[in-house]
């Protein structure tokens, strides 16, 4: 199964809470995401109007498409719960909260997924912490094999 993930949103962001949504898609999106062709570089969601859509996320057109590929570009509904909307609308109006795309995937039933996160920015000094810290884990690892 294809599965993507947003490498960078993890050295940038501070992950609060984690969100499966469903995306609208069209069938061009879907096979293009089965090949492995997404591009997180400057994605991210925000909320417009009680929905939340994810901007920037590049999808590459299918290869095998006709006229009626999709846009690589454009912006994509996100689908959940309003319930789940809500709680994420409270938290965007704190001060330094923003929602980022963490990773793309199928789920059991064959379904595209998106896994969003309520993110709040690192400063400098917080990314070398994280780079340390895998640093050391990864030295750990190399001495217990």
């Amino acid at each position: 199964m294809a599965e993507m993930r947003n490498r960078s949103a993890y050295h940038e962001y501070f992950i609060d809470a984690k969100y499966e949504a469903g995306m609208v898609l069209q069938g061009t999106e879907v096979k293009s995401i089965r090949g492995g062709k997404v591009s997180f570089n400057d994605s991210y969601c925000l909320l417009h109007q009680g929905e939340i859509w994810v901007k920037s996320l590049h999808i590459a057109e299918y290869s095998h498409g006709n006229l009626n590929n999709h846009d690589p570009l454009r912006d994509r509904k996100l689908l959940l719960q309003k319930k789940e909307i809500r709680k994420i609308e409270a938290k965007l109006k704190e001060k330094g909260y923003t929602i980022v795309p963490l990773r793309i995937y199928f789920n059991d039933k064959n379904l595209v997924k998106i896994e969003i996160g309520l993110a709040k920015g690192k400063k400098l000094h917080d990314k070398r912490e994280s780079i340390k810290q895998k640093d050391v884990e990864r030295e750990m690892k190399r001495y217990l094999r």
